[in-house]
This record gives structure tokens, C-alpha cells and sequence, in this order.
């Protein structure tokens, strides 16, 4: 039977062809199956990498009490105790809502419900943005938020028109803390405009008020009538 005199030092050079050849093909499927292996992860890593770019902007809420709610996960809001007198002093104002953290929480449910909340969260995202005084801390997140609210191909694309979108990618090149605001601008005025009518005739409030329905009709009472305690209709002095 032939031997191999000149192979591998790993192997015996007095062992048979037949034995030596055996040797060498598992060497090779060992190796063969370590690359795969190694493949494998690395594949599985720039997964998880991706995922978690497209996640992380949750930490860019971490600051508001509320925030847990208007994260890309959409976590189910927690329940919460609201009076009806707080839930009312909503409608005075834009801005009155958007300054309780409830307020966030319960204008973010409404938003969902509608697929739209996209523009609370980036809106969020800008308050967060501003208040960043770290320079890497400040191009991580304008980065992000590129990523996330704006590029073309973004998960949550907000709807702002295209020069803005050309400003904000201009910018953030050496980001500032403003980078973001004319589109924050935009879309307060989105919400402001469109969506927070509906939230308030909206079943989702109407349900945190309507043990102080009454107060609402009075307090949006037009000029041709009001209401009297008993709930009937005069006409007013002019």
C-alpha cells in the first residue's frame, strides 16, 4: 500500500494514502463549516445593527416622562388616571396640550389611530434634539433622526416639501442645534392646524371629558346663542 512521505506535518507520514486523504477532507469540512459559521454571524450582526439604527431614536425621548409611548416599538400607552377638569384645559390651546405629558400621551394615541404618528414623534425627537449640547452627541442624533424622519427611503417619513429636506441634509453635515427647526416649524403647524380639531371631537377625548361635556358646548358656544344652566338656547344682547 502507497504512504505519503511529504504532506502535512500534521498528519503521520507513514499513514496510508487512503487514511491521509480522510484527514485532510475533514480538515477541509472543518473549515469549510467554520467560514459558514463565521459568515453566519457576521450577517446576523449587520441585522441587528440595521434594527437597532432604525430603533434608536427612541432614546431621543428618553427626557419627557410620556415619551415610552411614541417610540417605533408603538408600546401600548400605560393607563392613566386623568381628571376631566386637566383633560379640559386641553382645548384651550395647542400649546396647553402639548405641555401636560398626558396631554403628549393621549394626542399620541389619537395620532396612531389615524397612522400619522409619525409628526408627534419627530416633533418630540426636535424638542430632545435642541436641548443636546455634546457636538457628537449633537451629529449621532441629527444622523438619526436623517435617518428616521426625513430621507426618502425613512421608516416614519414626516410629509415636509423637498427644499427643506435638501436644507436639512446640507446641514447636517456640521449640525446645529436649529438644523431641525423650520421642518419642526411645519409640522407644529400640521398638527395644530389638521389633526388637533379632530383630536378634540375625537372619541379618545370625548371619553377623558364627558363627565364635563356640558362646560365644553358652553365654552364653544357661538355668537348667536348661548346656554343656560337648564341647557336651553337665548339669544344674546348685542
Amino acid at each position: 500500500m502507497e504512504t505519503f512521505v511529504f504532506l502535512f506535518p500534521q498528519f503521520n507520514f507513514s499513514a496510508p494514502k487512503e487514511e491521509v486523504y480522510f484527514k485532510m477532507l475533514g480538515e477541509t469540512e472543518l473549515r469549510a463549516s467554520r467560514m459558514k459559521d463565521s459568515n453566519s454571524r457576521n450577517k446576523n450582526k449587520e441585522k441587528e445593527k440595521e434594527k437597532d439604527k432604525k430603533s434608536r431614536l427612541s432614546l431621543l425621548l428618553a427626557k419627557s416622562g410620556s415619551h415610552e409611548n411614541v417610540s417605533p416599538e408603538k408600546k401600548p400607552p400605560a393607563k392613566t388616571n386623568i381628571p376631566p377638569e386637566v383633560a379640559l384645559r386641553w382645548s384651550d390651546s395647542f400649546e396647553e396640550l402639548l405641555g401636560h405629558p398626558d396631554g403628549v400621551e393621549a394626542f399620541t394615541k389619537f395620532l396612531r389611530s389615524e397612522f400619522s404618528e409619525e409628526n408627534i414623534e419627530f416633533w418630540l425627537a426636535c424638542e430632545d434634539y435642541k436641548c443636546t449640547e455634546s457636538a457628537t452627541k449633537l451629529q449621532t442624533k441629527a444622523k438619526q433622526m436623517y435617518s428616521v424622519f426625513i430621507d426618502r427611503e425613512a421608516p416614519k417619513e414626516i410629509n415636509i416639501d423637498h427644499s427643506t429636506k435638501q436644507t436639512i441634509q446640507k446641514n447636517i453635515a456640521q449640525p446645529t442645534q436649529s438644523c431641525f427647526d423650520a421642518a419642526q416649524s411645519k409640522i407644529y403647524a400640521l398638527m395644530k392646524k389638521d389633526c388637533y380639531p379632530r383630536f378634540l371631537a375625537s372619541d379618545i377625548y370625548l371619553t377623558l371629558t364627558k363627565r364635563k361635556g356640558p362646560a365644553v358646548m358652553t365654552r364653544r358656544r357661538s355668537r348667536s346663542f348661548v346656554f343656560t344652566e337648564r341647557g336651553e338656547t337665548t339669544t344674546p344682547w348685542l
